[in-house]
């Protein structure tokens, strides 16, 4: 990131603590708000995401920071054999536990609780990785990327979906209006945790995209590393292999 961005600027917590306490707070309320806020333009880009990893053949995926599991779920096909989605935060996967029992995908769908930045998998476990809306919350960027190439078997397929800043106008403009005071203000009215929407505003426009990111995931020893901008550059698609 440009800067450190945290959720609470007053908190003594380390930033990944800070990130679990935020989530589980707005955990009941995060899958609505979300398809309110991007104006379910999200679920497109997840359908790319899937076609992605389904083209390959994958049969063990990880889905790092999967939250309440949508991308887990999305990815459940019958093709696949496990999928573990794994997260920080107990209350969002609380939530996505209740989801994938209600449909009938408890078999194939296991829910962790662990820090990405030190997995409890062997190396070279996972035929595909996955992670949405997730690496941006990585306390330490560089070694969170460096474990999930660790855990990723060689010439499996990293896919990362993640936020980025449109940087032609009339977008850059309206998405700064948005992000700075639309975005923040839906969050304050929805949500019970009135900062988490402003952090998760202010981190994504500090977040590294596009050719920035791309250079990361190259220095961390990805190799044929591709981003593709989804919405007028609102979001990103970044391909990699180990």
């Amino acid at each position: 990131m440009k800067k450190k961005v945290t959720p609470y600027k007053d908190s003594t917590l380390k930033k990944k603590q800070q990130v679990e306490q935020m989530f589980d707070t707005i955990s009941e309320n995060y899958d609505g708000l979300n398809r309110v806020i991007s104006l379910g333009t999200d679920q497109s880009w997840r359908r790319k995401v899937i076609q992605l990893v389904k083209d390959t053949g994958a049969k063990h995926i990880l889905d790092v920071a999967t939250g309440t599991g949508d991308l887990a779920i999305a990815m459940a096909h019958k093709e696949v054999d496990k999928i573990i989605g794994l997260d920080i935060s107990k209350g969002m996967l609380s939530v996505g536990a209740k989801k994938i029992a209600k449909k009938n995908l408890s078999d194939k769908i296991e829910m962790v609780q662990a820090d990405s930045e030190d997995m409890p998998y062997k190396d070279n476990t996972f035929d595909a990785i996955t992670v949405a809306f997730g690496v941006r919350n990585f306390e330490h960027l560089e070694k969170g990327l460096s474990e999930i190439k660790r855990v990723l078997k060689p010439n499996g397929l990293f896919v990362v979906l993640e936020t980025s800043v449109p940087t032609k106008f009339p977008f850059k403009q309206g998405y700064k209006l948005y992000s700075n005071f639309i975005l923040p203000g839906l969050g304050k009215l929805f949500s019970k945790d009135k900062d988490a929407y402003g952090y998760l505003s202010e981190s994504a426009q500090e977040f590294p995209f596009g050719e920035e990111f791309q250079e990361i995931l190259n220095d961390i020893g990805f190799s044929g590393t591709q981003f593709f901008p989804q919405t007028f550059g609102v979001a990103t698609i970044y391909v990699a292999t180990k």
